[in-house]
């Protein structure tokens, strides 16, 4: 099989000649480490990825990072990749993806939070839903440019996550005093997924990633409240892309077992991205319950396994993993989210040669 193929059988729950491998987020130093060679990756610090570009030239700084992304998909034998729209130098660059995690919003117990929401809600209102820098989507016509050059075809999955609420207090507490002011932010959070996902679409984006963070050890808001607020806005956002034939996939951290059929099935997701074994997500659970209609990804453990983990450990998980998804497809494996510096190489490598073990492939040596 080539590995779209591989990964079209893993989404239509056919068996697959191998289960597919990709990487979700690999940040430096293990990428550079694995490449032997300085990267600029714009997850891993937008400004100074600008810097480098305003130096060396746009479109030459973003056509390396192409390379970079499509020599490490080569070297780790990645049947997909995961890829963010680019920042772009001299405008207001529209994703990012910190603000739609909430990491950029201001914590404060000071002040009217209802009044702080509607006055980003009149901001996203009249300037985010503007024009929006085209630009931004260079790095997908770069990296299709460069993989026809290499003979390449890995499906792509671009992010959306617009419906996220991790860390966003204001939000939080809005919902419970002022619902409506809440729903006009998903409802404005919706408008602007679906402008990107219409661009993805025209640009034939395999698969895009919707939702965002709302859970840590337990959801952070109710039940009743991720029903009421979230699956409606996302289940917008999966019919729009299942409208155009291609694959939606929703995105969270966290223990999300109090809402996962809603999660799954209510918001009409194909798959499932960033499953958190360390809050208690199980993939052979979810497989046995939802295996028949939900693609999972992952999920080997970022944080504790692959920062502190033994090597044997390490092996002996990456088979677990794959033992829980064989089956019918619908599975591709990944680690649960980013590969930080928190990661020694060796332990990656380790998982990584773990799993062309179990599929009887070389071992990957540098």
């Amino acid at each position: 099989m080539t590995s779209r193929e591989r990964v079209e059988a893993a989404f239509q729950h056919c068996e697959p000649d191998r289960t597919p491998i990709f990487e979700y987020v690999l940040l430096p130093p293990v990428a550079e480490q694995l490449l032997g060679r300085p990267i600029n990756e714009y997850l891993g610090g937008m400004e100074l990825w600008l810097e480098l570009s305003e130096e060396l030239g746009f479109e030459t700084t973003l056509r390396q990072y192409v390379k970079d992304r499509i020599d490490l998909a080569i070297l780790l034998g990645h049947d997909m990749l995961y890829i963010s729209p680019n920042p772009v130098p001299g405008e207001a660059y529209f994703y990012d993806p910190l603000e739609e995690l909430g990491l950029r919003f201001a914590l404060t117990t000071e002040g009217d939070p209802v009044k702080r929401l509607e006055e980003r809600n009149k901001k996203v209102a009249e300037s985010l839903l503007g024009k929006l820098p085209r630009d931004c989507y260079l790095v997908y016509h770069f990296l299709k440019e460069e993989m026809k050059k290499r003979d390449l075809d890995l499906p792509i999955l671009a992010p959306a996550y617009f419906h996220g609420i991790w860390t966003d207090a204001d939000l939080m507490q809005v919902m419970v005093l002022e619902p409506q002011v809440a729903r006009e932010h998903f409802a404005l959070a919706s408008q602007r997924a679906l402008k990107v996902i219409d661009d993805y679409m025209a640009i034939n984006i395999d698969q895009v990633g919707i939702g965002g963070d709302f859970a840590g050890s337990r959801p952070l808001i109710s039940p009743e409240a991720y029903r009421s607020f979230i699956v409606p806005e996302v289940q917008r956002c999966a019919r729009r892309i299942r409208e155009a034939g291609r694959y939606s996939v929703n995105a969270t951290d966290g223990n999300i077992w109090l809402v996962i059929d809603d999660f799954l099935i209510g918001c009409e997701v194909d798959a499932y991205l960033e499953i958190d074994m360390s809050a208690g997500m199980d993939l052979w659970k979810l497989k046995e319950l939802y295996g028949d209609k939900i693609l999972f990804f992952g999920n080997m453990d970022c944080g504790r396994v692959l920062s502190f983990a033994k090597p044997e450990e390490i092996r002996s998980l990456t088979f677990e993993i794959l033992d829980a998804g064989l089956g019918n497809g619908g599975h591709i494996f990944t680690a649960s989210n980013a590969i930080t510096a928190s990661v020694p190489l060796q332990n990656y490598l380790g998982m990584v040669n773990a799993y062309r073990e179990y599929f009887h492939l070389p071992l990957l040596k540098l």
